[in-house]
């Protein structure tokens, strides 16, 4: 049973290019989604992310008349084994559940995920209960990330960039051949805000040309031999990829504060090659 109706508020969903939108976390992810061509969406229900599946079934007319499958998991592993569709067919499917607790019930299914690599985009919307408001014990998502060496983005808990994340994350796995972790933390999943829209974008490739076009890759099923080569191109082919990507498309944001010893430079114009400051060569008189 959905903890609460989103009936009123999926309308905006069918916001086109240049609308603004204004409303929650868990709408604009929905919507970017969209604006993404996913081809498929499942999911299980957990805080702080619960209300992603709510959204997901009020809009799932919106859905269907795009040509996208919804479809509710048993468990958090069967929602990552459903992304099993992008291993082979230039899907983009996104499953959430929230973390950590159910991205242990998907640890099975996202290291054998990952293994293989995907072709379509991969994304796992996992709601991250870490911190204050929290209902579990405090683990973070990273672990799991690493472990299985999916790339994780975490954006910052506002709507532009919650958006930008989810774009460019279903973009950063195919162009990795990675499955992607997007954290939403609580506050990223309640924030309110705007941002101005796209139009809806219907999936190229939808599961009815996979079902009626099946095609079966046998170097893709994660043992050996096979599973050895998937780790020699972990690392010599889609991390560097992932690497040019991020660098490309500069997904990392940098912020940073001038310390009190550059700023004392700056003001002597020494700033340019003071080695204490700045790392370089000195070529000059740092008063520091």
């Amino acid at each position: 049973m959905a903890e609460r109706s989103f009936l009123a508020e999926v309308e905006k969903l069918k916001l086109g290019a240049g609308k603004e939108f204004h409303g929650e976390g868990i709408l604009a992810v929905t919507k970017a989604l969209l604006q993404s061509g996913v081809s498929y969406v499942a999911g299980y229900q957990g805080a702080p992310i619960s209300h992603l599946m709510d959204v997901l079934t009020d809009a799932n007319d919106i859905l269907s008349d795009l040509g996208v499958h919804f479809e509710h998991s048993a468990s958090e592993a069967t929602a990552t084994a459903t992304l099993a569709a992008s291993v082979n067919y230039p899907l983009r499917g996104a499953v959430t559940f929230k973390s950590t607790v159910g991205t242990n019930v998907a640890s099975d299914a996202l290291a054998n995920l990952a293994s293989g690599g995907v072709i379509g985009g991969a994304m796992l919307i996992v709601g991250e209960d870490y911190g204050e408001g929290s209902s579990i014990m405090q683990e973070r998502s990273h672990a799991f990330a690493m472990k299985s060496q999916v790339w994780l983005l975490d954006p910052r808990p506002n709507l532009p960039s919650i958006v930008n994340a989810v774009e460019k994350g279903f973009e950063l796995s195919e162009a990795s051949n990675t499955p992607v972790m997007l954290e939403l933390r609580i506050r990223a999943c309640h924030v309110h805000g705007h941002f101005s829209t796209k139009d809806n974008v219907r999936p190229a490739f939808t599961l009815k040309d996979a079902i009626e076009h099946p095609k079966r890759d046998v170097n893709r099923i994660v043992l050996p031999p096979s599973s050895y080569m998937h780790e020699q191109e972990k690392i010599k082919d889609r991390w560097p990829a992932a690497v040019k990507f991020i660098q490309e498309h500069q997904i990392n944001e940098f912020f940073f504060k001038l310390s009190q010893r550059l700023w004392h430079c700056l003001a002597r114009r020494h700033v340019q090659r003071c080695a204490p400051c700045t790392g370089s060569i000195g070529l000059g008189r740092c008063l520091w």
